[in-house]
């Protein structure tokens, strides 16, 4: 094996792996941080090793039995571990090292590492970008982008996040059920923020994002069986579906990025679209109306364009206007702003738009998008031409920001 398919195999164990590894090791060393150190550890023997011999039939364990290895190495070496090193040392894979690697099992701790960064001793702030890291395998650049801080900062306060786990002593076991709910708007929030970074991806280039949707979808169907009468929990789930089920048709053959109103429905998901609608109707059955059962409700007004062929705008401003009173994010914001333009005229669509903070505003691309598309259509060239720019120079995605050029050219006319 040549080093390079050396490092594809352990790249892709690291894809498949992390969250569930990090998850188990942390259970037992209660130390967050030393089980990242040790899996890191871990995936550089793989590269070393690996590349001398084939890969091993079970990557996963191998990486977990080296990396627990890693782990009571330290423990022995610092000697201010003891706890945590009989741990290690009582656990189950202790005295497995006779068995073929591909028999070691392990269970799945992740939905149990996302409630204890959702601890209350946590700075609530730090939830999501903590499981964000710890369960997910995201980095402190990755991280920082999407709250809008310096990358240097964020890891500053994900290593000071992680010791306050270890120096409490914070415990690594799912919350008593009057606790549950106290946590669960991080742990959705974290699941969703998971979900999106991968959506973001529309080219296909990282397959590691399509991988982040797939877990965050498995991670809420977790946390709906665990709390099956959890409204808002089945609300995300239907939210993601209904998301996923048209994932095929938001680039053509060539890959170019198609917005969700020019899309062709016949290759949107049927069975996922349908999955959705049984969940968000049985989130509606508990008559507690939260963030994510209103985002659901929008994506399916979209969804019916399978049947009627036509969008609700009257509906979709309806419920963007309930969404805003639940939660005005910008997001929302600007998705209402544009249904008034599709319901009102475009002249009051961006009336509303610009009603918003420059400085809110000034970095968040979809805004401009909408900006840029409302100016065209109603033939303001020069400004328009600007708000492209904007948003062109804030697209980080090849495919939408080709789009956006396309979309530009008859300006410079």
């Amino acid at each position: 094996m040549t080093r390079m398919e050396a490092r594809q195999a352990a790249e892709l164990a690291a894809r498949n792996s992390y969250g569930r590894l990090v998850a188990y090791l942390a259970a037992r060393s209660q130390d967050i941080a030393a089980a990242e150190d040790a899996l890191g550890d871990a995936f550089l023997a793989a590269l070393k090793t690996w590349s001398d011999s084939n890969i091993p039939e079970n990557p996963e364990a191998w990486l977990l039995v080296t990396a627990r290895h890693r782990l009571i190495d330290t423990a022995r070496r610092s000697q201010v571990q003891n706890r945590a090193f009989h741990v290690l040392k009582e656990s189950v894979l202790e005295g497995q090292s006779d068995l073929a690697l591909e028999d070691v099992a392990f269970p799945d701790n992740r939905l149990k590492l996302l409630f204890v960064c959702a601890h209350p001793a946590i700075d609530g702030s730090l939830h999501t970008p903590l499981m964000l890291q710890t369960v997910l395998g995201l980095n402190a650049v990755q991280i920082a982008s999407a709250f809008l801080v310096a990358p240097a900062t964020m890891s500053q306060r994900l290593v000071r996040a992680k010791a306050k786990i270890r120096d409490a002593g914070i415990a690594f076991e799912l919350p008593t059920a009057e606790d549950l709910p106290l946590r669960l708007s991080a742990v959705l929030e974290a699941i969703y923020a998971a979900y999106t970074t991968g959506w973001e991806t529309v080219t296909g280039s990282d397959p590691r994002s399509r991988g982040l949707t797939v877990e965050a979808i498995w991670l809420v169907r977790l946390y709906v069986q665990l709390m099956p009468e959890e409204p808002e929990a089945r609300g995300l789930l239907a939210l993601m579906l209904y998301c996923e089920a048209r994932r095929d048709a938001r680039r053509d053959a060539a890959g170019a990025y198609v917005p969700l109103l020019q899309q062709d429905t016949t290759l949107w998901s049927q069975p996922m679209i349908d999955e959705a609608e049984r969940e968000l109707a049985h989130a509606a059955t508990f008559q507690q109306l939260g963030r994510f059962q209103l985002e659901a409700a929008i994506q399916s007004i979209h969804a019916q364009r399978i049947v009627t062929q036509q969008i609700d705008w009257q509906a979709l401003a309806l419920l963007y206007e309930g969404l805003i009173q639940l939660s005005p994010t910008l997001g929302a914001l600007v998705s209402h702003a544009a249904a008034i333009a599709e319901t009102q005229g475009l002249d009051q669509g961006l009336r509303l738009l610009e009603t918003l903070p420059a400085e809110d505003v000034k970095s968040y691309q979809p805004y401009w998008a909408l900006k840029a598309h409302l100016l065209k259509q109603l033939g303001d060239k020069s400004t328009a031409r600007q708000a492209y720019s904007q948003a062109i120079g804030l697209t980080e995605d090849s495919a939408i920001r080709d789009f956006l050029l396309h979309q530009s050219l008859p300006l410079n006319d």
